[in-house]
């Protein structure tokens, strides 16, 4: 079965049309790369998929769950539509990490937003907060990055901060993970 199964995706702005009834599937464990010119809507489709764009018809099923249909599509609540996005990770090409917080807290960020809304998590906060910290640090281990947990985005070089992109993406163990220009930072 498909982990990723996209059918007849459409996405104008305005009177330009973008997305043009995209169509593809997605094995687990398989590799697939988007290559266009710029302007052609790699990225879009990527947002779209994400949840970051609403498609404007269309179908999306990640794992085996419809999570669009641009038929039956209503506004999303926000809940709904964080988890939704929390099956896709997506490595941005400007890399977005937050510049007040350092490396470890731009990792850990999300995932301790997501822990909130866990039912156990007033009650075992402590723990849960040090099993993300360690999670996050073995993810920058991996990284290469262990000597800049407290380094902020500006004191990094452009790889690094892909890095702690990467990093960031992985820590709420996405289904998939989407990487948006994944050579422009490369070192």
């Amino acid at each position: 079965m498909a982990i990723l199964e996209v059918s007849s995706l459409k996405k104008s702005f305005g009177k330009t049309e973008v997305l043009k009834g995209i169509s593809l599937s997605l094995e687990e464990g398989q590799v697939m790369s988007i290559i266009g010119s710029s302007g052609s809507g790699k990225t879009t489709l990527l947002r779209c998929i994400n949840f970051l764009e609403t498609a404007d018809s269309g179908k999306i099923t990640v794992d085996g769950d419809m999570i669009f249909d641009g038929e039956n599509y209503k506004a999303l609540k926000s809940k709904e539509k964080r988890e939704k996005q929390l099956k896709i990770g997506l490595v941005f090409q400007q890399f977005n990490l937050f510049p007040q917080y350092n490396v470890l807290d731009n990792v850990i960020l999300a995932v301790k937003l997501q822990a909130k809304e866990r039912p156990d998590y007033k009650q075992n906060k402590k723990q849960i907060n040090k099993q993300i910290e360690e999670k996050a640090l073995k993810l920058l281990e991996d990284m290469g990055l262990s000597d800049k947990i407290h380094n902020y985005p500006c004191e990094l070089s452009g790889g690094q901060q892909q890095r702690v992109s990467i990093a960031r993406a992985m820590a709420l163990e996405p289904k998939i993970l989407f990487f948006d220009e994944p050579t422009s930072a490369l070192d």
